[in-house]
């Protein structure tokens, strides 16, 4: 994958010529790290592990920065599909022309608003403009520490549980695509996967967590992998003494 060693150190991954995520190197899997029990990915043991939630902190909550210009607030909605089956993870495919993140797998979400109450407010509107999720369908159960990333967005994960009969209806100006995902497979380490590239003296890691779903790899990667790497460790933190 060559990269133009005049390339700025503060060029964003996705627009450098020529990246492609998938051929970057893989410099560790996590196979070796505890797994979060079945037991704790139903709808009520969610419910309860915001209600309660233990003492913990986010692993990643930071990029390095790709832009000159001032934070912006935002929030996406980590919508958890309860199935009888499992709960599950809806996510979109950004449409390839949008100015940040175009392309990529992400949560539903984006720029809060000075009308929107709060940044739940924020999560619900941008997933009932985006894929048309409606709010009767969502039960809001918590949120997961900022995530700021290196376009400058300062992101919440505004985390709600959604009932498996909702519907969408796809923005075609922002979403390509929306699909689900087992909960128990993106929150199992062994499929985290870590990714090095070096240039212009500056180091860049991400995540990655691959889904193929039939013969289609979903490659999720980025600020997503990194939001459910983070839920993975809320999940996996020792609960209070009692629960």
């Amino acid at each position: 994958m060559p990269i133009d060693p005049s390339t700025p150190v503060d060029t964003p991954l996705s627009k450098l010529p020529q990246f492609d995520p998938r051929e970057v190197p893989v410099v560790g899997i996590d196979a070796h790290l505890p797994p979060v029990e079945a037991r704790a990915l139903s709808p009520a043991a969610l419910r309860r592990r915001f209600a309660d939630p233990p003492a913990w902190e986010p692993e990643v909550w930071t990029e390095r920065r790709f832009t000159d210009r001032t934070t912006a607030q935002a929030s996406v909605l980590v919508p958890i599909v309860a199935r009888e089956e499992g709960t599950t993870v809806l996510l979109t495919q950004r449409t390839a022309h949008l100015s940040t993140h175009s392309g990529q797998i992400a949560f539903p979400g984006g720029k809060q608003d000075d009308t929107d109450l709060d940044a739940a407010d924020t999560a619900l509107r941008e997933a009932e403009e985006e894929v048309g999720l409606a709010r009767d369908h969502v039960e809001v159960i918590g949120s997961m520490p900022l995530y700021t990333t290196g376009t400058m967005f300062v992101i919440t994960p505004v985390v709600a549980l959604v009932s498996p009969d909702y519907r969408l209806l796809l923005n075609p100006d922002e979403v390509d695509d929306a699909f689900e995902v087992p909960l128990a497979f993106l929150v199992n380490p062994a499929h985290h996967r870590r990714h090095v590239i070096e240039w212009a003296g500056a180091r860049r890691e991400w995540f990655s967590i691959p889904y193929m779903e039939g013969e289609k790899e979903r490659f999720i990667w980025g600020a997503t992998a990194a939001m459910l790497r983070n839920f993975y460790r809320f999940l996996v933190a020792p609960p209070h003494r009692g629960e």
